[in-house]
């Protein structure tokens, strides 16, 4: 995978890249230390003020993600490597970088106060004295326009946030979540409950919205959602009186007119299909589902979340011999 950091001056960036190296045996580039090499090569000095000048101008007349293509030729010479890319300051540079499809965006921030503090603590010759210095340095980097840097913008394209306002350690947390292989291809439960979620957007029922997927051999059988029954109003147009109105959890069930997505399902896939499958439900199922997914052969229940859990429904599922499997939440 191919980490990407982006974020303003002192969030706490180059923690990240030596934790995501020394632990994980990440190799490291920096669009900064890119543009050391370029100054030092034309003998210009080392500045933080002079890199910020060069990278700019490198922008205007070889294209704001001339420094991002020149990282990412040297990555392709070894795909089957971790990286971690520092110092991505323009959207450009987020465009080029996300052709690879192992690229992974991460903004990391923090309060400025804190950031100023640090920046004090490290005592370096050109960073800001003052809080006004200070500001008026990060807005410039924050929001800049054209080839300017527009850090601001890169963390808006980010995949995830990471705020740092913390010690050290609860940091280093933080990171650990990031090396999972998931962020870049999903596991099989990850797949199969995204597509499950992702039914139950097509739901019409007023109560709730869920969705159901039967898997067989890896392979998508059928899905489903809950509403009413074919043919009659929607759930959501006045379809059914009991998820419509003021009816608490779990009373007048028997009045429901609508279908369970478990229901839809299975009646999709029919007994000879289902027989020996996985069905993946955002929602542990009712009772009466449950029932149906024990008589369809169905042999694993996959969820995520719980409402009015019935331990019949769970007793039932064990006696008959059905796994049943709760994960995470995506």
């Amino acid at each position: 995978m191919i980490i990407g950091l982006t974020g303003p001056y002192c969030c706490g960036k180059q923690v990240i890249v030596d934790y995501l190296k020394e632990k994980y045996g990440f190799q490291s580039y920096s669009h900064s230390d890119e543009l050391r090499n370029m100054l030092r090569e034309k003998g210009i000095e080392v500045t933080r003020d002079n890199l910020i000048v060069f990278a700019n101008n490198l922008r205007r007349e070889k294209g704001c993600g001339a420094i991002s293509q020149i990282i990412i030729e040297k990555i392709k010479s070894c795909w089957r490597v971790n990286y971690v890319v520092d110092s991505i300051r323009h959207p450009e540079e987020v465009s080029v970088l996300r052709k690879s499809p192992l690229f992974y965006l991460v903004a990391v921030d923090a309060p400025v106060q804190l950031r100023f503090e640090r920046a004090k603590s490290r005592n370096r010759e050109n960073d800001p004295q003052t809080m006004d210095a200070f500001l008026e340095r990060d807005q410039k980097e924050l929001f800049g326009k054209g080839e300017n840097q527009r850090i601001r913008e890169c963390m808006a394209m980010a995949n995830e946030l990471i705020i740092n306002d913390g010690v050290i350690e609860e940091l280093q947390k933080k990171v650990d979540l990031l090396v999972d292989k998931e962020k870049i291809r999903p596991s099989w439960d990850s797949y199969f409950m995204n597509l499950a979620k992702l039914a139950a957007q097509r739901s019409n029922c007023m109560s709730r919205k869920v969705g159901a997927v039967i898997v067989k051999n890896r392979r998508i059988i059928a899905t489903g959602y809950n509403g009413t029954p074919r043919g009659t109003r929607n759930c959501s147009d006045g379809g059914c009186a009991r998820c419509g109105g003021n009816v608490p959890a779990g009373v007048k069930l028997g009045e429901c007119l609508c279908l369970h997505g478990e229901e839809n399902a299975i009646i999709e896939a029919g007994r000879d299909r289902a027989e020996a499958s996985i069905i993946y439900t955002s929602f542990l199922p009712c009772l009466w589902c449950t029932k149906m997914i024990i008589q369809a052969g169905i042999k694993e229940v996959v969820y995520t979340e719980e409402y009015a859990m019935d331990d019949t429904s769970i007793a039932l599922f064990s006696e008959a011999g059905v796994v049943l499997r709760k994960i995470k939440e995506l």
